[in-house]
């Protein structure tokens, strides 16, 4: 990040963007995909006591959860 300072005393803050960043497209799942991080996010709600408010949590880490038994399987 690069500060500078206006005259005025405001700070202006520019944030770089490296080129990884500026090409990254999210990644598309397949149906199949879907249905079992889906499956498996649900499994976590469950287990947590149905908590509200932690959906987004129990899908990413469901999501982190199939990846590494997918990336497991293939070696």
């Amino acid at each position: 990040m690069k500060t500078t300072t206006k005259k005025n005393g405001a700070v202006k803050v520019k944030k770089k963007r490296s080129p990884a960043v500026a090409l990254h497209t999210p990644i598309e799942w397949s149906e199949g995909m879907w249905d079992r991080i889906s499956a498996k996010a649900h499994e976590l709600w469950e287990a947590r006591g149905h908590r509200e408010g932690f959906d987004l949590e129990d899908w990413y880490d469901a999501e982190a959860i199939v990846v590494q038994e997918i990336h497991d399987a293939r070696e």
